[in-house]
């Protein structure tokens, strides 16, 4: 899960409880779902947030909350914003792939080194979650005094221009440099130039931001040295550009509420296309509609429609008490706030009415239903296998099942398209929030690795198990998807081979007494001639070997890994 660096000292001052120890802060974070993962070397919190609420990516955002949640804060805040001085030209010769830019003027901000830092935190983070690592939307972030016509006396209103650029069209000293380069020459000699370079390399025209001294911003690249931010800076130009309108300009609006937080004053820009004009940021709130028995029935609990208001309020929501066409259904509008890009179905406005309430305040209560329950079949084999693996030195693991196209193939050497265990068409996520889950995992073995990945620094052997769930597009299924349980393992040791791998998928068969074969195979993420595969009662589930060497240098292993992965139903 992503992590924000949140300094507890300027959480406190932000929320003006100063008297908040840490244990107590570290509980009412907790309530809002940021859970501590530990202390930077720095002494910051480390909190592992929801990636939908994108909106406390930074300390301005999380003490908004808790202002909230200690009743400090009640109710829809939209920042007022003064009229229009400065506008931004979008030219003809944009790139098509790039066409979209949003932008705001920020007066009076008190930037010290934890605001900018804090700034800068809110960037990237954005950038890695709703930007997609700027290929979706990128922020430029810019010193508006070192903008020509940054006056306010000019009479002319201030214009900056959004164009495309032939590569070697122009020159300009990009951030973290002494030396002018022409975009092309940046995406080679940059170190950021060349992180970024795949997002704009195959563009015939370059995307470029003007003013009148030159060029000054090459999204989503990078920005310009002469228009760098730093504590001195108290107005500001933010630009963003994208692939998408609406991606950008929540991202903006995210942006604007934090630098607000800090007592800066939002100033309206005039976006002007072509054909058509806008004016950013956008801060128009939008509505919910939830009956009041829906509330009660997610919830559990009986509520008075005052106190539904009141906890719409204590979330940073409003509520208004509407009559459905039927009488004695009583309906509730719900307003959003602009920053809220994660509130898409009434759902999740009882999300936020439980977690006000206290989800640890709630009982729970035995449905009221005339079955009595019990373990699903499927269960219990689980379980039953689980703990099989358990007793054969395994340590049991609980993976996300959602992955990236390139964890699930490209790094284990796999196509979608190949016919080998793992391979086949996922069922992705049509607008993903992260691109590190962008779809459903076809195996559990990118899970398995990853893991050993992140444990590089952790002793050895490292014996993991999973009995985890997959997925691939299927149409002779009546949902268009088959669903699978499989069970994986990885023996990773300096001693690790096929053989060690082979003991334990044979005790785990004769457990459930089912006959095994393991024929050789080959599979591009094992050793030619390491590899066998999983054939359970006559029927091939499953594969077994040694993992390549590639996949384990992909991966920064220096130890042999043997693994094997099958199909749980197999084991009926």
């Amino acid at each position: 899960m992503p992590t924000v660096d949140i300094d507890p000292d300027e959480l406190r001052d932000l929320t003006g409880h100063d008297d908040v120890g840490d244990e107590e802060l570290k509980d009412d974070l907790f309530g809002l779902g940021l859970e501590f993962e530990g202390h930077t070397e720095d002494g910051a919190f480390e909190l592992e947030f929801a990636p939908d609420r994108l909106d406390r990516l930074s300390v301005e955002g999380v003490a908004r909350s808790l202002r909230y949640q200690y009743g400090d804060a009640r109710g829809v805040h939209v920042p007022s914003t003064n009229s229009a001085e400065w506008s931004i030209t979008v030219d003809d010769s944009v790139p098509d792939e790039r066409p979209y830019v949003t932008g705001a003027v920020i007066r009076d901000v008190s930037l010290d080194e934890d605001g900018l830092d804090s700034l800068i935190q809110l960037q990237e983070k954005l950038h890695a979650t709703m930007g997609r690592k700027r290929a979706k939307g990128a922020i430029g972030i810019h010193d508006l005094t070192m903008l020509k016509g940054a006056s306010a006396t000019d009479t002319d209103t201030p214009t900056i221009e959004y164009v495309g650029v032939e590569p070697d069209e122009d020159r300009f000293v990009p951030l973290d440099s002494d030396a002018e380069l022409t975009p092309a020459e940046v995406l080679e000699e940059h170190d950021t130039g060349r992180t970024y370079a795949d997002l704009v390399s195959e563009y015939e025209r370059y995307p470029a931001i003007y003013d009148d001294i030159g060029l000054f911003s090459f999204p989503p690249v990078i920005n310009g040295r002469r228009t760098e931010v730093s504590t001195e800076s108290r107005d500001l130009f933010v630009e963003m550009t994208g692939t998408d309108q609406w991606t950008i300009d929540k991202m903006l609006n995210i942006v604007c509420y934090a630098l607000a937080a800090r007592g800066a004053t939002i100033e309206d820009v005039t976006v002007q296309y072509p054909d058509h004009e806008l004016v950013r940021p956008d801060l128009s709130t939008k509505t919910k509609s939830v009956p009041h028995k829906r509330i009660e029935t997610i919830l559990g609990i009986n509520l008075d429609p005052n106190e539904v208001v009141d906890l719409a309020e204590r979330s940073g929501l409003e509520a208004t008490k509407e009559d459905s066409e039927d009488a004695d259904e009583l309906v509730y509008e719900f307003t959003i706030p602009p920053y809220r890009v994660d509130v898409l179905h009434p759902l999740d406005v009882i999300d936020d009415l439980g977690r006000a309430y206290g989800f640890n305040e709630l009982e729970p209560e035995y449905p009221d239903v005339g079955t009595v329950g019990g373990r699903h079949e499927r269960s219990r084999l689980e379980d039953a296998a689980r703990t099989q693996l358990v007793g054969l030195g395994f340590e049991d693991l609980l993976n996300f099942h959602m992955i990236s196209e390139a964890e699930n193939y490209e790094r284990l050497g796999v196509s979608p398209n190949a016919d080998a265990y793992g391979a086949g068409e996922a069922a992705t996520i049509k607008e993903p929030y992260s691109e590190d889950f962008t779809m459903l995992r076809t195996w559990v073995m990118p899970s398995l690795l990853m893991v050993l990945e992140r444990n590089t620094h952790r002793a050895y052997p490292q014996h993991l198990a999973e009995i985890g769930f997959t997925a691939a597009v299927d149409k002779s299924e009546n949902t268009g998807v088959t669903e699978q349980r499989h069970v994986g393992a990885v023996l990773a040791n300096h001693d690790a081979g096929y053989e060690d791998a082979k003991a334990r998928l044979q005790a785990l068969a004769r457990r459930f007494d089912v006959e095994l074969e393991t024929p050789p195979t080959e599979h591009p993420t094992f050793i030619s001639g390491r590899t066998a595969a999983v054939v359970i009662d006559g029927e091939e589930v499953g594969v077994i070997g040694e993992v390549h060497p590639k996949v384990l240098v992909e991966h920064d292993l220096e130890v042999p890994v043997a693994a094997f992965e099958f199909e749980l139903a197999a084991l009926q």
